[in-house]
């Protein structure tokens, strides 16, 4: 998953469930040891492979959950879009879940995600040689005005993913159903509905969809998840207006939507329980509103006033750094915060390469950024730990390492070495980010630590929609930014493919890093079926591309929210990483 940003066969799913690694996803990381050497720390989590009875409705009971009354939800800003096609991140993954369905989801339960059918019965059957895949619709699917669900809803919806103005959304369907390198490549061969009909995807009937691929896919039953997956109906697609107030599958529909100012939902009568495994309908409604800063919604939270008792916060930004204190003197207001580990996301230091092209520069820059200095800006400890790897430890296949070690406040005599070493003196460079008072103040953290090494860090502060658009986009005359990002389903395959591939477009390939021994690594793990064989491959390829110090690492990143006393069910989502409004209810 771009900025804020387990394991399958390529064969038939096995009817019976499959423990894939060793423990909960948001569990810390374990060892393995090896006859040549210490123990060696790799990842130590659960990604279950459910099966088609796992997939079956209704989804388990929370424990004291009731029905019954309206939640409200303070968020600091509206979603960039609804439109399912279009959505990219976590945050909005988690609410989108209330009104949309895709063919795949995660079933949580006691905070283990396990992977299950949505609108399909299983999570697919795959034949000649993992290159077709076939789902099969479950019966009794509506949408919110009672009319079927069907395959051709499906098809359409990710048939829109071809389509100009939706470059904004993941591009695996394009890319993997033309067997292309990048959107650009695919949109050569298919353009989206408006060019005609894409052959790859075959509907037989209402509840049938099969996939035809050029390549091998093992990956399909997890990027299904994804909510470009989602049916979209043809009758229903207002073109721009649908990012406003998508159509609904889900157990609640949207009623009405101001943009930037509140999302409005209402329960949808065409839902039904027995065919959904992962969510509820306990509340009436639920009441989002936007605008209002982090740290006053959480003082309305926390303090109980007005509506703060039945009100949550889901914000990808967590709770704001200057409650922490109060929090920690109250131990009512302690039972009002959750913490866990944000999902797969991991905050780095990002270099563009193609400006900061001198190897012994970007090492210099790995010295003298201060860890330490810019973690306590943003909350302490409890916003993540010391990262030394580009992938998380909550990845399948992770493995730690550290190329360059270096004490949490940077070593600045180091980082003068290495720009000793450098064919070009560097006296000046740019960061950019998104302008809010803790992202000012840790600008200023940088600003002094780069002037420590004779660097001037020329600070670029920028709206979120501004730094999206110019930072990612084109020749961008931007150096640096620090970023939060993750892979796009808890496994290896889609963080070297999708980010580092020098193929990839500007707005994918972020950095700009092309290695041709990595470009040639990806592109023969592209062909290998045998997850274990293409793992090692990845991890393998994390560590090449480490060596050329493309980021900074930065945190595994920890995320915190706060939610009212009368609020229950609420849990950081073991992939998506933010409290997931699906699963709240109110008490009393």
């Amino acid at each position: 998953m771009p900025r804020i940003s387990l394991r399958t066969a390529a064969v038939a799913v096995p009817a019976a469930a499959v423990l894939l690694c060793s423990c909960s996803a948001g569990a810390g990381s374990g060892g393995t040891a090896d006859a040549s050497g210490p123990k060696k720390e790799t990842s130590k989590l659960a990604a279950i492979i459910g099966t088609a009875k796992d997939s079956q409705g209704p989804a388990p009971e929370v424990p004291g959950a009731r029905k019954g009354g309206t939640v409200k939800i303070l968020n600091a800003n509206d979603y960039a879009h609804l439109d399912p096609q279009k959505v990219y991140s976590g945050e909005t993954y988690n609410t989108s879940f209330l009104w949309g369905r895709q063919l795949t989801q995660y079933q949580v339960v006691d905070g283990k995600p396990k992977l299950v059918g949505d609108l399909a019965t299983d999570l697919g059957t795959a034949s000649d040689g993992g290159r077709t895949w076939t789902f099969r619709l479950k019966d009794g699917l509506k949408w919110e005005d009672g009319k079927p669900v069907t395959s051709a809803h499906v098809k359409y919806g990710i048939q829109r993913t071809f389509a100009p103005g939706f470059e904004v959304g993941p591009s695996y369907w394009p890319t993997w159903l033309t067997g292309t390198d990048n959107l650009a490549e695919a949109r050569k061969k298919y353009a989206g509905p408006k060019s005609g009909d894409l052959k790859a995807i075959e509907t037989p009937d209402d509840r049938t969809i099969v996939f035809r691929f050029p390549e091998p896919q093992a990956d399909v039953p997890f990027m299904a998840t994804q909510s470009s997956s989602s049916p979209v109906r043809p009758d229903k697609d207002t073109g721009v207006g649908y990012d406003v107030k998508p159509f609904a599958t889900g157990p609640y529909r949207i009623v009405e939507h101001k943009k930037n100012q509140s999302l409005t939902l209402e329960r949808n009568p065409h839902w039904d329980l027995k065919t959904d495994p992962i969510r509820h309908q306990y509340l009436d409604g639920y009441e989002f509103v936007f605008g209002k800063k982090a740290v006053n919604s959480g003082q309305e939270i926390l303090s109980g006033r007005g509506d703060g008792a039945n009100t949550a916060s889901t914000d990808r930004d967590g709770t704001a750094p200057e409650l922490f204190s109060a929090i920690d003197r109250d131990p009512r207001k302690k039972d009002l915060l959750v913490e866990g580990r944000r999902g797969a996301y991991t905050s780095s230091l990002a270099i563009k390469t193609s400006r900061v092209t001198d190897i012994e520069v970007r090492r210099a820059i790995h010295y003298l950024f201060p860890r330490q200095q810019a973690r306590q800006v943003l909350g302490g400890p409890r916003v993540g730990e010391i990262a030394t790897t580009l992938s998380s430890p909550a990845v399948a296949g992770w493995e730690k390492y550290d190329h360059y070690p270096v004490a949490p406040e940077g070593d600045i005599a180091k980082a003068k070495e290495h720009l000793a070493k450098a064919k070009t003196e560097v006296t000046s460079l740019t960061y950019a980010y998104e302008t809010n008072p803790v992202n000012d103040r840790l600008a200023q953290v940088l600003v002094d630590a780069f002037r420590k090494a004779g660097i001037e860090l020329v600070t670029k502060p920028m709206s979120d929609a501004a730094f999206t658009d110019q930072v990612f986009r084109g020749p961008a005359p931007y150096d640096l930014w620090l970023q939060t990002t993750s892979v796009n389903w808890p496994t290896l395959s889609t963080l070297l493919p999708e980010n580092f591939y020098g193929k990839l477009d500007a707005l994918e390939n972020y950095t700009r890093y092309d290695n041709p021994v990595v470009n040639k690594g990806i592109e023969k793990a592209k062909g290998i079926s045998d997850i274990e064989e293409k793992t090692k491959l990845l991890v393998d390829l994390e560590k090449t591309t480490m060596k050329d110090v493309p980021i900074v690492p930065f945190l595994n990143a920890h995320t915190s929210q706060v939610h009212g006393a009368n609020v229950g069910g609420a849990f950081i989502h073991p992939i998506y990483g933010t409290v997931s409004p699906a699963w709240l209810y109110l008490k009393k």
